[in-house]
């Protein structure tokens, strides 16, 4: 059964950074393409990141420029990096293939506020 568990989200003023994890077990990240969604308020889950199994990345427009993500397969881990994070970047986030392969995690809640 695979399980992920995102982690380092938190409070963050306007302009500042963030950096998410997102562990897994039960599989083997490396093998899929990943990607990082977020959900806000109100709000259908969205898309934010995709990263392919060689490395190459695509993002949302919105978040182009600010965001990286990225993957180390030695941990079984993806990451997203955040910066020049805005208010409208307050969301619960959550990672998971592109189309949501397996059963979602938690998430981590990123709050974006003065």
């Amino acid at each position: 059964q695979v399980q992920l568990a995102e982690s380092g989200g938190g409070l963050a003023q306007p302009g500042g950074s963030l950096r998410l994890s997102c562990a897994a077990s039960g599989t083997t990240l490396s093998l899929y393409p990943m990607a990082w969604h977020r959900q806000a308020p109100g709000k259908q889950r969205e898309l934010v990141a995709v990263i392919s199994s060689g490395g190459s990345a695509n993002y949302e427009d919105s978040v182009n420029g600010r965001f990286t993500i990225s993957r180390d397969n030695a941990k079984n881990t993806v990451y997203l990096q955040m910066n020049s994070l805005n208010p409208e970047d307050t969301a619960v986030y959550y990672c998971n293939t592109r189309r949501g392969l397996w059963t979602w995690g938690r998430g981590t809640q990123v709050t974006v506020s003065s």
